[in-house]
């Protein structure tokens, strides 16, 4: 639990930072109820000596997330509802933070579908916000959704604006619900998290891998919202976080209906970032990168690097994000280590809207790490005004 040095973010296993961006991601949520720090405590207690085995580790969140389901599951059975739903979707959070690291394992897929079970039992007996599992049509099938309602007291009888919020590379619908979208929705914006191709349960359950071609399945989200009585189809945004920093802006220069974007963290090449990882790898050096290197290989359903690296090649931003019209934001991290600063110039000097911002976090002021993981709400409250300033909610 000793910090790097000159580091001044928690970093609660100094010698792994997967490790400690999982454990850090997870209790990012506390806010919005996606934790508790004494159970993250103990499940960090437990691992301290098995650092870098991910069996320990997903054995250690599912032990957890079983206890605290168990607890929700007794308050639903008395009648206490609220309890029971903060229980119920807390230990979500823990079986999928659990999963992670495990996505191949056997037991991983009966975890996973509990973990989604969980978290809709809890949200269907919250009131606000209120919290509605959807289907978005998508290439004769659909994606799996949460739409987060916008608060009626901001919204009123008036369509509300709302945004599109994609999955990462590694992330699902669930764990982004915990990164501050029930402060979105009080602020009179909806909120339709997506599992995209290649995120939860669409490339778990439903045989969708991840895809470059973000602008289908944007389109897609986008038609669903606007579909929706209580939304205005003239005031809808999309944003994405991590690897969504190449979602986002390439669905907003290509699907330009799109009111506003933000990419919660940037991309520039992804084929670039894997090649320069694969030779880091293989030449022996440590990385820091969130989930197992052999996770690209799943998330495209192919069997090699090579067919991994072919798939990569549409995931380049130059030539797209120049056209660009909507406001844009960008959130960056002066310490991100998954992805430079420079990268973050790049993207952003080349976006072609005329309204854009890019917000860099520094190591003073916290939330300087990928993502803002080290002080998520320097990062959601940053977003949410920006948003609240362009999409005007309860006007």
């Amino acid at each position: 639990m000793t910090q790097r040095k000159d580091d001044p973010a928690f970093i609660y296993f100094p010698t792994n930072y997967r490790w400690s961006m999982g454990l850090l991601l997870c209790l990012s949520g506390a806010p919005w109820g996606g934790a508790e720090i004494d159970e993250v405590n103990r499940v960090g207690r437990a691992l301290s000596d098995r650092i870098g085995d991910d069996e320990a580790w997903f054995e250690e969140w599912t032990r957890m997330g079983d206890r605290i389901e168990a607890r929700g599951r007794e308050q639903e059975s008395k009648g206490h509802k609220l309890t029971a739903a903060a229980c119920l979707m807390r230990a979500a959070h823990y079986y999928q933070t659990g999963e992670r690291f495990m996505q191949r394992g056997a037991k991983a897929p009966a975890v996973y579908k509990k973990a989604v079970k969980s978290f809709a039992d809890g949200a269907a007996m919250l009131r606000r916000p209120r919290i509605e599992p959807v289907e978005v049509p998508y290439a004769g099938k659909s994606l799996p959704a949460l739409f987060v309602h916008p608060d009626p007291d901001i919204a009123g009888n008036k369509p509300a604006p709302a945004i599109v919020f994609f999955d990462g590379f590694d992330i699902t619908k669930e764990i982004q619900y915990f990164k501050a979208v029930p402060d979105l929705a009080a602020r009179g914006i909806g909120c339709l998290i997506v599992d995209g191709p290649g995120n939860g349960e669409s490339v778990r359950f439903r045989d969708f891998p991840l895809i470059a071609e973000t602008e289908k399945y944007a389109t897609a989200a986008y038609e669903y919202l606007a579909a929706r009585s209580e939304i205005d189809p003239k005031r809808i945004g999309v944003m994405a976080i991590s690897l969504g920093g190449y979602y986002a802006p390439r669905a907003a220069s290509l699907e330009q209906r799109y009111a506003a974007c933000i990419a919660w963290g940037a991309q520039w090449d992804y084929y670039d970032v894997w090649q320069r990882r694969f030779e880091a790898l293989d030449s022996g050096k440590v990385l820091s990168l969130s989930v197992p290197p052999e996770h690209l290989m799943w998330v495209f359903g192919v069997e090699t690097r090579a067919a991994a690296m072919k798939k990569l090649e549409g995931f380049r931003l130059d030539g797209i994000v120049q056209q660009m019209k909507c406001p844009f934001l960008l959130l960056h991290g002066a310490g991100d280590e998954q992805i430079p600063l420079a990268i973050a110039e790049k993207c952003f000097a080349a976006v072609g809207s005329k309204q854009k911002t890019l917000k860099v976090f520094q190591r003073e002021e916290g939330g300087f790490h990928h993502c803002q993981v080290d002080n998520i709400t320097l990062g959601t409250h940053y977003m949410w005004d920006w948003l609240c300033d362009v999409l005007k909610p309860g006007v």
